[in-house]
């Protein structure tokens, strides 16, 4: 097929039909390209959905048709620019390319790198969600609580270690830097670089330290120092905990292993101490039936442990001392407060019972029956 002699007109080193070739690949580029994306989604999809663990199509593509459709569209740019060719300056070598063309070509190389790299970060976010599913799956086992632990740190990880090949990718490839003389002079000052980043290493090898040793995991209560809450995340550099107080706590992850550690969620059981003081006209005979029934109503209570005491521990000038020591079994603070405030009741109805009276407050008088 003959074109017609229009197309054959040149203009800035182009012919007219380059210049309509050119608009063809964009426009054909432009409009297909979310088509494409979905299509390489669902090709991705098809080859791994026997391992998804759950994981729907529309998840996948909701990760990837923007970071896809942004690099088809730097590949329709790249075809649409080697359809050109770039005139020379007057006083340009006729074998070295023109500025423009070194310019335009390293930003369209740079745009390309970024986009992989985008696609290449979205695949390990679909890959973190597929094993997190996973791992939900067998929430029964007990391995999920590693799994929340350790599945972020290594998204992370994989990020890092990515972005940085990218980058010595681009200073390579775009920016002609030689890698192999930069890593060189890296190993150089890295001496400088370490004492430089001292924290940050000490941080980064503590968060190692906490994965080997598991001293906690991610939804547990833990103090360290005067520092207390639930472990949300544990990263590079910090785990982040949310206080009691609901506010968000970002703590080094040196300070959570050097100082003695307490993981409340650990506990057994929760214990509960404190002190009665009756006032001089309590009788002994009162003492003993108040404190032998007030064992009973607390052995009683489902949720406390055998291990219950109540002794008359001192006679002070204020009044008669009694101690009074349980262990409440949950680790729910909420289920603590509970049982508390049922025992302290039913403690205050035990003394009302038997006539005795707390030092300072009026005498209770004896029922009569």
């Amino acid at each position: 097929m003959t074109l017609p002699s229009f197309f054959y007109y040149e203009f800035q080193g182009n012919t007219v039909g380059q210049y309509v070739g050119a608009v063809l690949i964009l426009l054909v580029g432009s409009a297909f390209r979310r088509i494409f994306s979905r299509l390489l989604s669902k090709l991705l999809f098809s080859l791994t959905k026997r391992y998804t663990g759950g994981v729907s199509e529309e998840e996948l593509h909701g990760l990837l048709i923007q970071p896809l459709s942004l690099l088809l569209l730097v590949i329709t740019l790249q075809l649409a620019g080697a359809t050109l060719t770039y005139p020379h300056g007057p006083n340009a070598s006729p074998t070295a390319l023109p500025w423009h063309e070194v310019l335009l070509l390293r930003l369209l190389s740079l745009a390309f790198i970024v986009a992989a790299v985008r696609v290449v970060l979205r695949l390990i976010d679909f890959a973190l969600l597929v094993t997190s599913r996973r791992a939900a799956l067998r929430d029964a086992t007990g391995i999920t609580r590693l799994d929340n632990q350790f599945l972020p740190f290594a998204k992370d990880l994989l990020k890092v270690f990515f972005i940085l090949i990218a980058v010595l990718v681009a200073l390579g490839h775009v920016f002609g830097v030689n890698v192999t003389a930069l890593v060189g002079g890296l190993g150089i000052g890295g001496l400088a670089v370490a004492f430089a980043a001292k924290e940050s290493l000490e941080n980064l090898i503590a968060s190692f330290t906490i994965f080997l040793d598991q001293p906690f995991g991610v939804g547990d209560l833990v103090k360290a120092g005067e520092v207390n809450g639930t472990v949300e995340k544990i990263g590079f550099r910090s785990t982040r905990l949310r206080t009691a107080e609901k506010s968000y706590l970002t703590v080094p992850n040196k300070s959570m292993i050097d100082k003695p550690l307490d993981n409340l969620s650990l506990r057994t059981s929760r214990r509960v101490g404190f002190t009665l003081t009756f006032d001089q006209k309590t009788t002994s005979a009162q003492l003993h039936a108040i404190i032998a029934e007030s064992i009973q109503a607390m052995q009683d209570h489902p949720l406390v442990t055998q291990e219950v005491q109540m002794k008359f521990n001192a006679l002070t000038p204020a009044g008669k001392e009694v101690t009074v020591q349980y262990f409440v079994d949950t680790t729910s603070y909420d289920d603590y407060l509970n049982v508390k405030e049922d025992l302290n009741y039913r403690l205050v109805e035990v003394v009302e019972q038997h006539g005795g009276s707390f030092a300072g407050a009026p005498a209770v008088a004896t029922p009569q029956v």
